[in-house]
């Protein structure tokens, strides 16, 4: 299992593309400076009305399958 730490700032607008079927996908860095490619459904539970923001604890099998994406306190 690996690990990334996410900051995430996702204006409702920019996600709203999914919903019309424009987007299936978030391009995001992890801390790290790797880059993220994660359907968009996955941000779905943290969707407010001003977006999706906060820093995120994604975790992955070693051939790139999601495990958990939680949100970290603070």
């Amino acid at each position: 299992m690996q690990q990334l730490i996410i900051d995430l700032a996702l204006p409702a607008e920019r996600y709203l593309a999914w919903y019309q079927g424009r987007a299936e996908r978030v391009m995001m860095y992890s801390r790290d400076g790797r880059r993220v490619s994660l359907p968009a459904h996955h941000l779905r539970p943290f969707l407010t009305h001003q977006g999706v923001y906060g820093s995120f604890l994604m975790q992955f099998t070693d051939d790139g399958q999601l495990l958990k994406l939680e949100r970290l306190a603070g």
